[in-house]
């Protein structure tokens, strides 16, 4: 059995197809976490979620996180759509992956999908989740729900974690930098590699991590092209 944790998908389901199946080869008796963002920016949100459902079905062991992305479709039913903040050109992508002209019409199975996602998850040895904790808190498990999904501004410690390690996405990283910090075993390691920011040379990279061996594994991304802004 293998632990395996990825973050950031938004909408590239062929490069995440490979990376599951021809680099990871997940097995039934692997575990995979995913640590939020499958919509959004990239060409194909709801294949990726589809794909995501369609394992679990086959009995793979698939925890998902919510992101702030993820969380973007409640809004749009719990709030209305003038809450989302995307951008014209993102929101029609998506719109037009789920074959819909609203994202309050965004089918009831996917939203029920996420609204049933956990935002934080405490392993023996590691807290994820998707952007990170606040650590100013006495208690940083309590950390509001919005921060848990949003935050960027975060320096993990030992003591603050009970000597475990942090690991998230959120904000993307130079493959160098996580590279970096996982062989250092940084108390916060970011796993977001940007892999639909694939017109920005630091990026487009799907990053996975072995929580075991802390071995990496990396997927170029191959949904391209299409219209995404240069993070």
């Amino acid at each position: 059995m293998a632990r395996y944790a990825i973050s950031d998908i938004h909408g590239c389901l062929r490069t995440f197809q490979v990376m599951v199946e021809e680099v990871l080869q997940i097995q039934p008796h692997d575990h995979l976490y995913l640590l939020g963002d499958y919509i959004n920016k990239g060409p194909d949100s709801k294949g990726v979620l589809d794909y995501i459902l369609t394992l679990q079905k086959k009995g793979h062991q698939i925890t998902c996180l919510r992101g702030n992305h993820d969380q973007l479709l409640l809004d749009a039913v719990d709030e209305g759509e003038s809450s989302v903040w995307l951008k014209s050109d993102e929101k029609e992508k998506t719109l037009e992956s789920f074959g819909v002209e609203k994202l309050k019409y965004v089918p009831e199975r996917y939203i029920s999908f996420i609204r049933s996602m956990p935002l934080l998850l405490i392993l023996d040895d590691f807290i994820l989740v998707h952007a990170g904790i606040d650590l100013s808190l006495k208690n940083p498990l309590a950390t509001s729900n919005y921060t848990l999904m949003n935050t960027k501004r975060m320096k993990a410690s030992t003591k603050k974690l009970g000597g475990k390690i942090l690991v998230h996405g959120h904000l993307p990283q130079p493959k160098s930098k996580i590279e970096k910090a996982i062989k250092k075993r940084t108390k916060g390691i970011n796993l977001d590699a940007g892999c639909v920011y694939y017109k920005n040379e630091e990026f487009g990279y799907l990053c996975a991590l072995n929580l075991d061996s802390f071995e990496t594994y990396w997927q170029k991304n191959i949904d391209l092209p299409y219209e995404v802004k240069v993070k």
